[in-house]
């Protein structure tokens, strides 16, 4: 009963070929979502340019201000119009300040985060 010791290694090497090969269908099929995000056309934009303040808020804020917008790693919202009037606040939502990234809310829609935080 003499085997052959080349079999495992050919075996392994058939497997890890088309392994290689479904990775690279994979890919192909991904390409055009890549390429669509390299571009600045993702859903994740077009979502939060459908929302309301409070859904923004809940998406990109809380991690930060709070669930009861005290604060956190960012400042507490509550009485910000005291602090802040509505272009600045319009300014920063969308240019950030500090720690604050720029870009969280889009500018279409900073008049009325404004107004929504205001009320707060």
């Amino acid at each position: 009963m003499n085997r052959s010791p080349i079999i495992p290694f050919v075996i392994i090497m058939v497997v890890g070929v088309v392994v290689m090969f479904l990775i690279s269908f994979k890919g192909i099929g991904d390409s055009k979502d890549l390429a669509a995000e390299l571009n600045g056309s993702n859903e994740k934009q077009t979502e939060t340019a459908d929302a309301n303040p409070e859904d923004i808020y809940n998406k990109t804020c809380i991690g930060c201000h709070g669930e009861q917008y005290q604060g956190g790693a960012g400042p507490g919202l509550v009485g910000v119009s005291d602090r802040l009037s509505k272009e600045e606040i319009e300014d920063i939502v969308v240019n950030g300040k500090n720690a604050m990234p720029k870009g969280l809310v889009p500018a279409d829609k900073a008049g009325e985060m404004a107004d929504w935080l205001s009320g707060l």
